[in-house]
């Protein structure tokens, strides 16, 4: 930070810097480093500086040195913040000093939550910057995110535009490709599809056709498909990504082997990475969990999450990264639902509550997911048969999101728990309009287009119009069978099996439960599992198989004590008490339960 490279900027086209500077920056550079850090040590050194009446230019460059340490490393807020604007405003003929004060002072800002503060010293700095392609491009950046942040995507996309075209005439393609990669991501977020799809289809003929730096290279590659990737699963299209998914993750390995001492781009506006080399290699195990997670490969899924957080536990003991706590958030959220589906019900709740003490550590995490951890309580009070509760962590949910595929998932599973409290019509049929398949789908989704139709069937079938509950679970078995979404293969199938059983097809019903068993035990998913195993059991006994029905007996009590003695333990802990908490940030403690409240009749 405070090396001998800022030294020589200080000398610029002068005289070389003095001795006592030298000496003094290279005593708080020590200080800063040592383990751990003497952070009083290191601010009295840079304060030293002022004493010996220095030229301009290291004056300006020590201000912006010591509001970065108070401010990165003290909670002495009100000084950082006196010696940031100095650098700023009262020395301000140095660009170098005055575009790095102004990014610094806008994050300063931003955690101090005064972002309409921020805003207008980097308008100011980006007007101001466009002969020092570097810090334009950088303040730019910083700029799109600030509005992202603040969920002005139409703003953030107007500014990364605007870099993308600076890089063009600057004669960066890579800069340029970041810029429009960037903005890509943002209109999938927003789902402006129309015009994600030629600036994604214009984004690979840059990344195929630059020529530079191989990292760089690779690393656009993987932002690229990343992109094409989440945009596949956000479809639901789980198999028709699998190309996709391939050629990402031989990039990452290309990249692995890639070393970092690459000669430097010789264009300043060039150089930017867009992500350290292991924070990709998390990001592809990320999305190869979502596949895994969509497609009902949940052994993987769990495999690849296991590799990722032990990366992850790595990395944050050198690296303060925000960007490194939401890829343990969402790791967490995936394989949370994951083992809810695998019968692991109280390690699930364990890790809703290490989210819950992630989120509590930033308000911005929490912002951002308390939606998701809501839902993943509603899916949790599910699993244990708290239905009620269930009812109001979804309802907490569908109030904190705008996110069109996150809200028709909530709202799905909560249709799911009216059907099976039976008695809430009114507001089941108010919700199913809104989640219709055949008319007016909310999403383009194909997984949750899929599941709606599951929905429908699971609510004829309880209302016993076998012919009706037919026709939709047959239609969620040709779409998930279209893009291999097992999950959702293997509950229609066991419900259609149930069916007809209930209709007297026995030999139909069997076509239905056996390959059911089959996939739910490959997924692994306890629940049907435990169903099929019961309908095997009548199947056998009323077609006379003695032995057969003996055996399907066998395993449905296996099932069933795997899932109680699951239950008890999951609902023993104190962590359980979360499932009443609906509003504000989660709770910090959690009083221990004298045993289990909840009925285990929906698990025998």
């Amino acid at each position: 930070m405070f090396s001998l490279t800022a030294a020589s900027k200080m000398a610029g086209t002068a005289e070389a810097p003095e001795p006592w500077y030298l000496a003094l920056l290279g005593f708080a550079e020590h200080f800063r480093t040592s383990s751990p850090p003497k952070i009083r040590l290191c601010v009295h050194c840079l304060q030293a500086v002022f004493q010996f009446k220095p030229p301009p230019r290291v004056e300006a460059r020590t201000h912006l040195q010591l509001g970065s340490v108070l401010y990165r490393h003290t909670n002495n807020s009100e000084l950082a913040q006196t010696h940031l604007e100095k650098a700023l405003y009262q020395i301000s003929q140095f660009e170098d000093v005055k575009f790095e004060a102004a990014s610094i002072l806008s994050e300063f800002y931003c955690q101090q939550n005064l972002v309409d503060s921020a805003k207008p010293v980097l308008r100011k700095a980006i007007q101001i910057s466009q002969q020092t392609p570097y810090w334009h491009c950088r303040l730019l950046f910083q700029l799109a995110q600030l509005h992202a942040l603040e969920k002005d995507l139409v703003s953030a996309c107007d500014l990364l535009g605007v870099g993308a075209e600076y890089a063009r005439v600057m004669g960066s393609e890579y800069t340029r490709a970041l810029f429009l990669l960037s903005k890509g991501m943002l209109l999938l977020m927003e789902r402006k599809l129309s015009e994600v799809h030629p600036l994604l289809t214009l984004c690979g003929t840059i990344v195929e056709n630059w020529q530079g730096n191989p990292i760089q290279k690779e690393s656009l590659r993987v932002f690229f498909l990343v992109l094409q990737v989440t945009h596949y699963l956000d479809a639901g299209q789980v198999k028709s990504v699998k190309p996709c998914l391939k050629q990402l993750q031989q990039c990452i390995q290309t990249i692995s082997t890639l070393h970092d001492d690459e000669i430097l781009p010789t264009n300043p506006a060039a150089l930017f990475h867009w992500l350290p080399k292991e924070h990709m290699c998390v990001l592809v195990y990320l999305v190869t969990v979502m596949h895994s997670m969509q497609a009902g490969y949940l052994e993987k899924a769990q495999k690849y999450t296991d590799k990722a957080l032990m990366q992850l536990e790595k990395l944050k003991m050198l690296d303060s990264s925000s960007i490194l706590s939401t890829f343990q958030v969402i790791l967490l959220e995936h394989i949370i639902m994951c083992r809810l589906v695998t019968g692991h019900k109280a390690t699930a709740l364990q890790e809703i509550s290490q989210v819950c003490q992630l989120c509590q550590q930033s308000p911005r995490l929490f912002t951002n997911h308390a939606a998701q951890l809501h839902t993943l309580l509603g899916l949790y009070c599910i699993s244990v048969n708290c239905m009620d509760n269930a009812e109001a962590q979804f309802t907490a949910a569908l109030q904190m999101t705008t996110h069109q595929e996150l809200w028709t998932f909530i709202v799905t599973n909560l249709a799911s728990v009216y059907i099976r409290e039976g008695n809430r019509h009114q507001e089941l049929y108010s919700l199913l309009e809104r989640i219709n398949p055949d008319h007016n789908f909310p999403v383009s989704s194909h997984c949750l287009r899929a599941a709606a139709f599951y929905i429908r069937g699971l609510l004829s079938f309880f209302q016993g119009r076998y012919n009706e509950a037919k026709r939709f679970l047959r239609e969620t078995l040709k779409m998930s069978n279209a893009e291999d979404l097992n999950r959702l293969t293997a509950c229609s199938l066991v419900l259609l099996g149930h069916i007809f059983f209930v209709l007297g097809n026995h030999r139909e019903s069997n076509n239905m439960v056996v390959p059911a068993m089959q996939l739910a035990s490959k997924i692994p998913d306890m629940s049907v599992q435990l169903w099929s195993s019961a309908l095997l059991k009548d199947l056998n006994k009323a077609c006379g198989n003695t032995m057969d029905a003996h055996e399907a007996a066998q395993m449905h009590q296996n099932f069933s004590q795997q899932l109680l003695q699951d239950h008890i333990a999951a609902c023993s802990l104190p962590e359980h008490n979360l499932i009443s908490w609906t509003d504000g940030l989660p709770p910090v403690q959690f009083q221990p339960q004298n045993g289990p409240t909840t009925s285990l009749a929906s698990l025998l």
